[in-house]
């Protein structure tokens, strides 16, 4: 979860503070910001010289000690490893520290992630090493055990213990997999759940979900899914009447169904990864007299603590009261051993990728098996579809990707034939680092595509299947589905700019300073390309200022430059953009006239109302209200960009976002 820009809805510090002394061990003048010093020749322990500490979250005057230097007797893990030793500190990464207390009740999940071996005696070196899982494989991080603090106190996650430390060096360890303590400031559980277990996550809205949740919830947790849950209803900092927080992340643990005086009540067990500020309505630790209904072995059989540890119970119309969205991590047999999951899904993976004009790769779907469901009255079979973009920080874009089924059939598909299920259904093709498709289909034989948008694009993806028992997919020969009813023609294109190995060349004599385009680079680039087109004179019309624009819009490093990976995906869309505008050029003027624009936009994949349309007059166009090819192509630039943002933000597909007001400044002022 490449590394796109995050809603920030699950962000919220715990309010630790202290007071601070003027000192740090791991600075280095040179810089002023915290970089790491080698490694001292007194101790000879290991210090890791790579890791980020620019921009730290919390950097005046903190400490940098190892965790013998804050206590006597330091432990790895005191008593095993639990949800009771994640505390928040003062770093707002309540949504990792919210993955992390799912995945400790899982022991094997938890291994994998923090190898056993690992301790301050025998053999101890300040070196430590976890695992993370990134595109279908597992990678190791090694950090060093400097970690910050004030007042000798860890001024980030820490234990409930203040001898144990495997929790504060593992949210070091994710630090450093995403560039630093100030990377995890903001974002999902889900991303997190992906990051250390390799598992699907889909995000929902409460509202939605079935009217019998118990049995929706009570599958998830026995297929051994990891659930957050959140409440965006808020102002950040603020928390509704009974005590939930807005905008922080909370784990579901268990459900249970507990026998009382009036009953059997179902109740959905909650932690709060602060280790504190728990629910305070019905069923609360507090104030929850409904216990008193409850016998104190039954109690104990739920495990049922009356303190403030931050875990909780509620009803489940309470919890559909209180929380909005919630985002549930789904795990196959090959990551799951735990003894008392029953269901677990069963995972098939396929590295592919997309190739110009080749058509979208196929894969066989076969369901034999139904359900174990005798709540469903429909003979049916389950599945997870998970979609992912390889490499997607290194190509400075997200491709418009789709999921498609089709029925099986030996003489293909026909072109006028509809799939089955699809993920345009209701939102199209998806900008998306990875896209989900739950589905139920009748036991049969079935063709899978993943399916991309532009057809002359190309990218590397990751393919994962869930299924349930004996069901499975293989990859297909391309006669299993007719080509033409999947990919439509390219129109031919005229030669309004140069291909992409003209590009090239061009990008190789203009950019003689190094391997990189700066704004100048590509006004010359372009000028010399336009001019010795079919808009030949329109080069004119092109500014330094659309240059910038086009160089910061596909910019991935925030460095005012593309190097030639970024400037071939503008060389992508931009004469994408132009076979459009040759199109829609009726008069061939050079120019498109206000009537032109809208179906131009459309053809691009941008629908725009007629509001939205006068601003674009009155923005872009020139006197005579027509716009030009230049400008036609900074437009769509900027919308183009502007729907890209936008779509990272709404990762839960509400359409709606939530920004803070750094995260609107860096969106408004430089992309």
């Amino acid at each position: 979860m490449s590394r796109a820009p995050r809603q920030e809805i699950f962000t919220h510090s715990s309010g630790v503070s202290g007071n601070k002394k003027p000192q740090s061990t791991y600075s280095n003048p040179r810089t002023g910001l915290g970089a790491p010093a080698p490694p001292v020749p007194a101790t000879g322990l290991y210090v890791d010289t790579r890791f980020p500490v620019q921009n730290m979250p919390v950097q005046n005057d903190l400490v940098w000690r190892r965790p013998k230097e804050i206590c006597l007797f330091p432990q790895f893990i005191v008593d095993g490893a639990t949800r009771m030793d994640i505390c928040q500190g003062v770093l707002g990464d309540c949504w990792f520290l919210s993955a992390m207390a799912s995945l400790s009740l899982y022991p094997a999940l938890l291994d994998r992630v923090v190898p056993a071996g690992q301790g301050f005696q025998q053999g101890y070196n300040g070196c430590f090493c976890f695992q993370f899982w990134q595109y279908g494989e597992w990678i190791s991080v090694k950090i060093d055990d400097l970690l910050p603090t004030c007042n000798n106190q860890l001024i980030y996650l820490h234990s409930a213990s203040r001898d144990e430390f495997w929790s504060a060096l593992l949210e070091k360890a994710y630090a450093k997999l995403k560039g630093g303590y100030s990377a995890l400031n903001m974002g999902f559980p889900h991303e997190a759940m992906v990051d250390m277990t390799g598992g699907i996550t889909e995000v929902f809205m409460v509202a939605s979900l079935p009217r019998a949740l118990g049995s929706f919830l009570r599958s998830l947790l026995e297929k051994g899914a990891l659930i957050n849950c959140a409440n965006s209803q808020g102002p950040l900092e603020k928390s509704n009447e009974f005590g939930i927080l807005f905008r922080h992340a909370y784990s579901v643990t268990a459900l249970e169904t507990v026998k009382s005086t009036i009953g059997p009540v179902q109740l959905v067990r909650i932690r709060n990864p602060w280790g504190k500020a728990e629910w305070e309505g019905p069923w609360s630790d507090n104030k929850g007299i409904e216990w008193h209904m409850v016998t104190a072995e039954e109690q104990r059989r739920v495990q049922r603590i009356q303190q403030e540890d931050g875990e909780f119970w509620m009803s489940l119309a309470d919890f559909r009261q209180n929380f909005e969205l919630m985002e549930v991590c789904h795990l196959s047999e090959d990551t799951l051993s735990e003894g008392d999951v029953k269901k677990p899904w069963k995972c098939t993976s396929h590295h592919g990728q997309w190739t110009p004009l080749q058509g979208s790769p196929q894969y066989n779907l076969t369901l034999l098996e139904e359900d174990d469901d005798p709540s469903d009255p429909e003979l049916t079979c389950s599945f997870l579809l998970a979609l992912m973009q390889k490499h997607t920080r290194q190509r400075g874009t997200l491709l418009s990707i789709a999921l498609h089924i089709y029925k099986a059939r030996d003489h293909g598909v026909s072109s006028r034939e509809s799939p089955l299920l699809s993920s345009t259904k209701d939102q199209g093709f998806q900008q998306r680092p990875e896209l989900v498709l739950r589905g139920r289909l009748a036991p049969g034989h079935y063709i899978i595509i993943p399916a991309i948008q532009e057809t002359n694009q190309s990218g590397e993806f990751l393919l994962r299947v869930l299924t349930e028992k004996g069901n499975t997919t293989t990859a297909a020969e391309r006669a299993g589905v007719a080509t033409d009813s999947l990919t439509q023609p390219l129109s031919p294109r005229l030669a309004g700019l140069p291909s992409t190995n003209e590009a090239r060349d061009l990008f190789v004599k203009h950019c003689a300073k190094g391997p990189y385009c700066r704004p100048l680079d590509l006004y010359n680039l372009l000028t010399e390309a336009i001019s010795k087109g079919v808009f030949a004179g329109s080069e004119k019309m092109l500014s330094l200022e659309h240059c910038k624009s086009f160089v910061v819009l596909m910019d991935s490093q925030g460095m005012g430059r593309l190097d030639l990976t970024e400037f071939q995906a503008l060389w992508d869309k931009l004469r994408k953009w132009t076979s459009i505008f040759i199109t829609f050029d009726k008069n061939k003027n050079q120019a498109l006239d206000y009537l032109e624009i809208s179906p131009a936009l459309s053809a691009a994949g941008i629908k725009v109302d007629e509001f939205i349309l006068q601003l674009i007059s009155l923005r872009y166009t020139e006197p005579d209200m027509t716009l030009s090819f230049p400008g036609f192509l900074f437009l769509l630039m900027k919308l183009d960009c502007m729907m890209r943002k936008f779509q990272s933000f709404d990762v839960t597909g509400t359409g709606m976002i939530s920004v803070n007001c750094r995260q609107f400044l860096h969106m408004t002022l430089y992309n």
